[in-house]
């Protein structure tokens, strides 16, 4: 079988496959980014979509138009501006079937073969795949605890012709859980700004705020119109939907739009419709602090069991929102060789390597936890602990 030759570079998401793998319900999983099922607004989203059958069931089952929504964009725009300090509005917002499409739209719309994306090290993989389609040069710019070090960032700059965007990830970051001080995101996108490079900021975790201030979004400091915004309501709300936005300047949201045309037709209608409607009979916000809360507390639980259990000479990030942590073991203990390992013994975590993709990374691990209570958790950790403990 003869297939495309950007095949030769794609691979089945290792996230996905370490989910199959790790199917057994026994198996306490740190791997997926899953919010708590247990605390959906099921009763709620129930009475909204009867809401929205009683009221416009035909239209609901009907196709609709590629933008989107228009109550959804309106709702989305008003709560960007208050929660993000964007200033936007429907007209400049583009609903997609969760923000991965977006990401693949990034791809497609900017990147032809050898052209080169700028992105963290490490970042997140569900983006590396995404764009991966394309056949890009992947540059990665080191961090630290405020952001991209935006010395290497200027270097890379220098030193690589045919950067098409940079994809960054400034809030709660994925896999980290770091989040960029204010001065960084001030002077990478004055870095931006100088050089023309468009941003591809990537934010489904903002709202998940436990501690600290909340910071603007690359996009409110955006004066040249260069920074597409990606949002989801698959954290906040429930990933079930798909939905997604882009947020762009008319000039990159119309190319964005023809790629939906071309790839989906739209987001799903009902989908959407169901959501404007839950906003509108109930509050977002009240929602959020039923979910914060408990997120929190299994947070402080995992920190709490690393603590105790991890053996000298881990790190780990003691993220202050979204869903996950990161641990760094020593030098040569093999995260990913210690995975099977970890999965006989009962619970499951992501490799750091495949979010590094120029290699590297291997005494690395993702961990979430949002989707598992808080004795399992501490379990959990026992026994990746146990595991390294072993290897050294």
């Amino acid at each position: 079988m003869k297939f495309a030759s950007r095949m030769d570079n794609m691979s089945a998401s290792e996230i996905r496959e370490l989910l199959k793998s790790a199917s057994d319900p026994q198996i306490i999983k740190f791997s997926g980014g899953f919010p708590a099922a247990e605390l959906f607004p099921v009763d709620e989203m129930k009475q909204a979509a009867m809401k929205v059958f009683d009221e416009m069931g035909e239209t609901a089952l009907q196709y609709s138009s590629t933008d989107g929504y228009l109550p959804l964009r309106e709702q989305i725009a008003k709560r960007m501006s208050e929660k993000e300090q964007i200033e936007t509005d429907a007209d400049h917002i583009l609903m997609t079937s969760g923000s991965q499409m977006g990401l693949d739209f990034s791809a497609r719309v900017f990147l032809d073969e050898g052209d080169v994306v700028l992105l963290e090290a490490p970042s997140y993989l569900g983006a590396i795949n995404a764009f991966k389609t394309c056949q890009p040069k992947f540059v990665s710019i080191p961090t630290d605890d405020e952001g991209m070090i935006i010395d290497e960032l200027k270097k890379a700059i220098a030193e690589n012709d045919n950067i098409k965007f940079c994809y960054v990830i400034p809030t709660f970051q994925n896999p980290t859980g770091k989040v960029w001080s204010l001065e960084r995101r001030k002077q990478f996108m004055e870095v931006m700004t100088e050089a023309e490079i468009p941003v591809v900021e990537d934010n489904p975790y903002g709202e998940l705020r436990f501690e600290g201030e909340s910071l603007p979004a690359l996009k409110s400091l955006d004066t040249k119109g260069l920074v597409i915004y990606l949002g989801t309501l698959s954290k906040i709300l429930a990933p079930g939907y798909r939905l997604g936005w882009v947020c762009a300047s008319d000039e990159i949201l119309e190319k964005y739009n023809v790629m939906e045309q071309a790839g989906a037709l739209q987001a799903s209608t009902i989908g959407q419709m169901e959501c404007a409607k839950y906003m509108e009979m109930f509050s977002l916000d009240e929602h959020l602090e039923k979910i914060l809360p408990a997120y929190d507390s299994r947070r402080k639980c995992m920190i709490d069991a690393m603590e105790e259990y991890l053996p000298e000479g881990c790190k780990f990030t003691r993220s202050e929102g979204g869903l996950f942590t990161w641990i760094e073991a020593p030098e040569h203990v093999d995260m990913k060789a210690l995975q099977p390992e970890c999965i006989k013994r009962g619970v499951a975590y992501v490799p750091g390597a495949p979010f590094f993709p120029n290699g590297g990374g291997l005494n690395t691990a993702r961990l979430n936890y949002s989707a598992e209570p808080e004795d399992r958790i501490k379990e959990g950790i026992k026994i990746i602990g146990d595991a390294i403990k072993e290897v050294l």
